[in-house]
């Protein structure tokens, strides 16, 4: 599947070393001010190139809005955008035309549709998801029309964690680090690895701040469920926490529970969702992504012909994928809550009563 959503409906096109990849965003209430500066930056904050943490890869990653804008207003009609690739070196991967990468959905994507793509890994890699994050950037100015907003930050690289969590900071850092106290050790714990031709894994946390009390649409559409989708369907993500995470199976329900006053609850263990459902609160996950599989060690591996072989990889990499990939997950969130928010329009006869009267 290339889409997401029910309401607000996105399906994305295109390969890392194709000549562009873009997205469909359908859904789109009209009237809704598109900010292409805005668009931009978000694509800005995921482009390559920027830093010695990244790939050496440049793309400009300019957006290019193609149908379901006019003047400077959405239309109610679907919303194309493209991005053309400018920058590709397709021949550093020709010495993996017949090699499967460890770690990578080489051998998967071969063995499922028997056609293989080796030119950066085609439509796995991790290129396309600038096209979440341009359709993830207007789903933001939606929200940003009611007061909600998502944010995110980078809380750990290589097991060096942040003791605190500072929003303004991660977006100043380089590394979108959350503790400036953290962020030195996490940075060389960057550089280490990339020294040593190898990858760090890291930790993004997503908060969600202003999301009203009933998004998520039990029983199999609930808030957490589709924001755990959501997350999971990114490159390199392996774990999705909501709330406390696994820490709530190490805990008693009497320190797990959140007490309930009338101006709130006490506590968010809950990470701000009940039965699927949003409680008014701070809605927090942290996604967990692997070390980037693309090291320039030597490696042992296999051919399309099931020869084995050992073989040293070429080209650019991230040596931190979590590093640009907190946008990402910020992007995914920011769409999930959008749709919830359309389908949460319709759940009271009262609400449609209103509208329509």
């Amino acid at each position: 599947m290339n889409s997401f959503g029910i309401r607000l409906k996105f399906s994305t096109f295109g390969e890392s070393h194709g000549k562009a990849l873009g997205c469909i965003l359908d859904g789109v209430p009209a009237g809704l001010d598109i900010d292409e500066a805005f668009i931009q930056s978000e694509l800005d904050r995921r482009k390559p190139g920027k830093s010695e943490f990244e790939t050496a890869r440049k793309e400009a990653d300019k957006v290019e809005i193609l149908s379901g804008v006019f003047e400077g207003k959405s239309t109610g009609t679907p919303i194309a955008m493209v991005i053309y690739n400018t920058n590709q070196k397709s021949r550093d991967y020709s010495n993996i035309k017949d090699v499967f990468r460890p770690g990578h959905a080489d051998f998967t994507y071969f063995h499922k549709y028997g056609i293989r793509d080796y030119r950066g890994g085609g439509r796995s890699s991790a290129r396309e998801t600038a096209a979440r994050v341009a359709a993830g950037a207007i789903a933001k100015l939606m929200l940003r029309e009611l007061g909600i907003e998502v944010l995110s930050g980078i809380s750990e690289i290589h097991g060096i964690q942040a003791q605190e969590y500072n929003y303004e900071a991660a977006k100043k850092s380089i590394i979108y680090a959350l503790d400036p106290e953290a962020e030195a050790a996490q940075k060389d714990a960057v550089l280490q690895a990339k020294a040593r031709h190898d990858s760090v894994g890291g930790v993004s946390r997503v908060l969600i701040k202003g999301a009203p009390v009933g998004l998520g649409q039990p029983l199999y559409y609930k808030l957490d469920a589709v924001l755990a989708d959501a997350m999971m369907g990114i490159n390199a993500v392996k774990a999705v926490e909501i709330g406390d995470g696994v820490l709530s199976a190490r805990a008693l329900g009497s320190q797990n529970n959140d007490p309930i006053r009338k101006d709130g609850f006490e506590s968010n263990h809950a990470g701000g969702i009940l039965g699927g459902i949003s409680n008014g609160e701070d809605i927090v996950l942290n996604v967990y992504f692997k070390p980037t599989p693309s090291i320039f060690q030597e490696q042992h591996t296999v051919t399309t012909q099931n020869d084995e072989v050992d073989f040293s990889l070429k080209g650019r990499h991230d040596p931190c994928v979590a590093i640009r990939g907190t946008i990402v997950c910020e992007a995914m969130a920011a769409l999930v809550v959008a749709d919830m928010l359309l389908l949460n329009m319709g759940s009271r006869m009262d609400g449609v009563v209103k509208y329509y009267k």
